[in-house]
């Protein structure tokens, strides 16, 4: 006896990225705030989002890379970095995060991604401008150095005081 069965094979559906945001963490990561509109410092971390409505089976992770990271960021499903969106369109949400350098001078810095097991690449652009995040103020430094010098200069003229002084006899 021979057993037969029909079988049915579906390509995969291509990627179809309705999100691939960056931003400051703690801020919306809504279209109206999405990248390129979010202009953040060097040095500060961001939340990398994407959202894929057809996600590749067994794609749990992806990896995203820019000149603006230190290292390369690995964004995932169910992420604590997922900012709790309401992806009612059974949209496959990837977040992580990650500081960008402190060293990055102002500009326009590609984000990309691939996806799909390799086949889809998305890229988005993160904008920089502003000093470094973490940073001390300049005032702060100057009114240090300016107390510090001051303390040594009255020190100095005391001890001087201090050496004229004849004791009494």
């Amino acid at each position: 006896m021979v057993a037969s069965a029909n079988l049915t094979v579906t390509a995969p559906a291509p990627a179809e990225i309705t999100r691939f945001v960056a931003g400051r963490t703690g801020t919306p990561l809504g279209v109206d705030d999405a990248t390129p509109k979010v202009v953040v410092r060097p040095g500060v971390t961001i939340v990398v989002l994407l959202a894929d409505v057809h996600a590749a089976r067994n794609e749990d992770a992806l990896t995203v890379k820019s000149p603006a990271f230190r290292m390369p960021l690995t964004i995932k499903t169910d992420s604590p970095d997922d900012p709790g969106c309401k992806c009612t369109d059974g949209t496959t949400v990837y977040a992580g995060h990650t500081a960008l350098r402190p060293d990055l001078p102002a500009g326009t810095y590609r984000i990309t991604v691939t996806s799909h097991h390799g086949q889809n690449t998305s890229t988005a652009e993160l904008k920089v401008a502003g000093p470094p995040e973490g940073r001390s103020r300049p005032w702060l430094i100057t009114g240090a150095v300016v107390l510090v010098l001051a303390g040594a200069g009255f020190t100095i003229r005391r001890s001087r005081r201090s050496k004229n002084v004849t004791p009494a006899p």
